[in-house]
């Protein structure tokens, strides 16, 4: 076990884009009742297809959140990521003249980036040429505008803006940058989170491979027939235990520890070795033991080859008969890529301290080779103290984070 930090880490905001929710309160109540995002897709044109669904935002306006970049020098990922943090420092009630003087961090996760612009841009070339590309549009796809544009949004001064494009884990990567800055006193805060749109170059990736569910994502159970890709953003304020009471902010909760790995065991196929590795070195450096974790948040994407490697590697960390309960929010609002493992950071946070755990929704009998109690299809009450929450990647990017209910005195770490 790891000595305690010279900071704690608390999460004092939040700012979440889903298809099942704008906003932490909305958020809230699509995962109390396991709403469900799914629809056809209208982000582009799926002709050709044998099918095309998904989980979009909708009901979004920028305009109601982004107050000082322009709109049209970003592209939907970078709304929602500016969008998300201009929540999440609401959230927070923090001033901008008081951020702007301190050391800060904005560090956003993504798969694609502005993708989707990628998309329209190769669309006009072959069909038009290149000299039809649209200059705005080409200006605004550069990945690490998703971070520096939310420095832009607050006139952020004395801040580091980092972008980590480490795919379907990407989020968690984010928050445990934020975190480990926080902790180390380097820096006073962090925007962080992760953030994607929809685009036709990762739906048909992913359709290519036979990953693609034709109607429900169902994590853990016996006919899932893998992932529907969603899109969103969630972002997180964290900052360092004493800022937050010397300004009375309400503490969310606290960020314990994490880990994270890289087996590179396959391109996209996980391996239950390193992620078995990555969820014992998240709970060693949150100093808390197996028994302490009240429910898992899983990367649980609805695929064959994820759930049983993930569900295996749970059981052998916690234990067969002992594994808690596991659940994916994947299931209601899709697979948003690299805001993914940010929106259930969210989740968890809202878990503990509404008192709830998550269901898994559009399940009907858990495959044996699971094994898993996925809490199905309907919330459940409870008091989750400590919870942990699982991103994993291709390539084998691994992320876990550990966040837990906030104690004035601290009694995690020995």
């Amino acid at each position: 076990m790891r000595t305690e930090a010279p900071h704690r880490v608390v999460v004092t905001g939040m700012g979440a884009i889903s298809s099942i929710g704008i906003g932490t309160a909305d958020f809230l109540t699509g995962l109390r009742s396991g709403r469900s995002a799914v629809r056809p897709i209208t982000a582009f044109d799926t002709e050709g297809f044998a099918h095309a669904m998904g989980c979009e935002v909708t009901g979004f306006a920028p305009e109601d959140h982004i107050r000082n970049v322009p709109l049209h020098t970003l592209g939907r990922a970078g709304q929602f990521s500016v969008s998300a943090a201009r929540m999440a420092v609401e959230d927070a009630g923090l001033d901008e003249a008081d951020l702007r003087a301190r050391r800060g961090l904005t560090a956003i996760g993504t798969t694609d980036g502005e993708a989707r612009d990628m998309d329209r841009l190769v669309e006009t070339e072959v069909s038009k040429g290149p000299e039809a590309m649209d200059p705005v549009v080409a200006e605004r796809v550069t990945a690490g505008r998703l971070s520096s544009a939310v420095a832009r949004e607050l006139g952020l001064r004395s801040v580091e803006a980092v972008t980590l494009p480490t795919a379907c884990a990407a989020g968690n990567y984010a928050i445990g940058y934020g975190y480990d800055a926080i902790s180390s006193g380097d820096v006073d805060y962090a925007l962080c989170g992760g953030a994607d749109a929809l685009c036709r170059k990762t739906f048909t990736g992913f359709y290519r491979i036979g990953t693609i569910a034709p109607e429900k994502c169902r994590p853990f159970d016996r006919d899932r027939q893998g992932i529907l890709t969603g899109e969103g953003a969630g972002v997180l304020v964290l900052e360092n235990l004493e800022s937050a009471r010397v300004r009375g902010a309400r503490i969310h909760a606290e960020v314990l520890g994490f880990a994270l790995n890289c087996d590179a065991h396959h391109p996209v196929a996980p391996d239950e070795d390193s992620v078995a590795d990555c969820m014992r070195l998240a709970l060693e450096n949150a100093g808390v033991g197996p028994g302490d974790i009240d429910f898992i948040s899983a990367h649980g994407t609805g695929t064959w080859a994820n759930d049983v490697t993930e569900a295996a590697a749970v059981r052998r960390v916690f234990g067969a008969d002992t594994a808690p309960r596991t659940i994916s929010m994947k299931s209601m609002l899709g697979h948003s890529m690299g805001a993914a493992s940010a929106l259930a950071s969210i989740g968890c946070v809202l878990a503990i301290v509404e008192g709830f755990i998550p269901p898994t929704i559009n399940h009907v009998e858990t495959d044996p080779e699971c094994g898993l109690d996925c809490v199905p299809n309907e919330a459940v009450a409870a008091k989750p103290r400590v919870v942990q929450n699982n991103g994993l990647a291709f390539g084998g990017n691994n992320a876990v984070l550990i966040l837990g209910k906030y104690e004035e005195e601290q009694t995690w770490h020995g």
